[in-house]
């Protein structure tokens, strides 16, 4: 392997090669043995042809093409582990510089990691939120639960009101015309809780089991469906069935079915544990990000393009599988939502940047800090993750792969960096 480096601007390394005569040709013979089979030629068995009339036949380099695609990816990755300080974060730029039977030069321009003139991270000020928790938010939980433990009893006697739970047809029309998706039978709506477009609900409210009714309704000018977006709508409902939730008494027998616990005052005072947990967690990841902000303001690093637009593509994936798991096809939401892939990438483009960005200055500080990981908190973090999901410490290692293990160290590193800036910082 024999190449020279030359250092660009813009984060930009620029390798060319010039591949030995014996490589190359190695490289060709190969590219020969892997094709051979696809050609037939008068006179010789399908795979016996020899290269020699091949090339003959069809030119010297017919076998160029594959003969790169065998050299190039040997050669780039062997000097990229001889040049431990590049760190490539899109793929090459390559270019043929010459080539024939004898001879290969080639060219890789390398998008590569920037480098980050970090700013102070110590001895600076910060205000951490104060956590507190009222008893309106105790009693918005209880209420919660109440209405999960709540159940639904059938009534005739009356019309519907909002709060109340319904099975109704309807068939929606514009113009007088049926729209696709405008028509359903026996479909349940609880009143009140928004389900429908504006209007619909409250117009139900008053309807009798049996009873007929058209009603009138506009669509929001935003509507996903752009051919239905700000037109007037007629609906004729028909209503079949009400129901009414009964909300329990909230007391200890109350407290003792839902929970552990058995009189109100534990049950309370564990929410209050609970809110007030979640409440530290958010405080803390906003002081977190408060610390990283403040670092990256006051530092410099010309971010390339293309990791901004790697950032994005990874969130709008992460989006698309958050779509998949709630039983949604990301096609489907886009069609609905009047939008496409590329938009939804273009909208992540400024928090990608911050993102990288952030990334990419914790990293500069952890150069500077240097958090070593020790085994013991390694086994800790697995021990308590196995705990977590309710399985043996040694099965549970059974699933870890390099990939998830590099995760583990990763989040044990991170962890111990921010203790490290908020140990070395000012918090009030």
């Amino acid at each position: 392997m024999s190449y020279t480096k030359e250092i660009l601007e813009k984060n930009q390394v620029k390798l060319t090669f010039d591949v030995s005569e014996e490589d190359w040709k190695a490289a060709i013979q190969q590219a020969y043995e892997k094709n051979k089979g696809k050609f037939t030629i008068e006179g010789f068995r399908k795979g016996h042809v020899p290269r020699s009339v091949i090339e003959k036949r069809y030119g010297i380099g017919v076998f160029f093409d594959d003969a790169l695609d065998i050299i190039l990816p040997k050669e780039y990755e062997a000097a990229l582990k001889a040049e431990t300080d590049i760190f490539p974060v899109d793929q090459p730029d390559v270019a043929i510089v010459a080539i024939s039977d004898s001879t290969l030069k080639f060219t890789a321009t390398i998008t590569v990691k920037p480098e980050v003139k970090l700013g102070a991270f110590t001895g600076l000020e910060f205000k951490k939120d104060k956590v507190k928790v009222t008893a309106e938010e105790i009693k918005a939980e209880v209420d919660k639960a109440l209405d999960q433990a709540g159940s639904w009893e059938d009534i005739t006697d009356r019309a519907c009101e909002k709060g109340d739970k319904v099975i109704i047809d309807y068939s929606g029309s514009i113009d007088g015309v049926k729209f696709e998706g405008g028509t359903a039978e026996k479909q349940p709506l609880e009143l009140g809780a928004g389900q429908f477009i504006p209007g619909f609900e409250d117009q139900v409210c008053g309807m009798k089991i049996g009873e007929d009714r058209d009603i009138t309704v506009k669509f929001p000018e935003d509507y996903g469906a752009k051919e239905l977006a700000g037109k007037e709508a007629v609906f004729a409902i028909k209503l079949h069935e009400i129901s009414k939730k009964t909300i329990p008494a909230y007391d200890d027998e109350f407290v003792k079915d839902v929970s552990e616990f058995n009189t109100v005052k534990e049950y309370e005072a564990d929410i209050k544990k609970t809110i007030t947990e979640r409440k530290e967690k958010a405080a803390n990841e906003k002081l977190e990000n408060d610390i990283i902000e403040k670092i990256a303001a006051s530092s410099e690093v010309d971010i390339p393009e293309c990791m901004i637009k790697h950032q994005a593509e990874d969130m709008v994936k992460e989006f698309e599988y958050g779509l998949m798991y709630r039983g949604l096809k990301a096609d489907d939401y886009y069609k609905y939502m009047n939008t496409t892939r590329e938009k939804l990438a273009e909208q992540y483009k400024d928090t990608a940047k911050k993102n990288v960005l952030y990334r990419l200055v914790l990293e500069a500080v952890l150069k500077q800090v240097q958090v070593p990981v020790s085994e013991e908190e390694i086994e800790e973090a697995i021990a308590k993750m196995a705990a977590d999901s309710g399985a043996a410490v040694e099965d549970f290692k059974k699933n870890i792969n390099e990939q998830y293990m590099n995760y583990i160290r990763n989040d044990i590193t991170t962890n111990k960096l921010f203790e490290y800036l908020k140990n070395n910082n000012t918090i009030k």
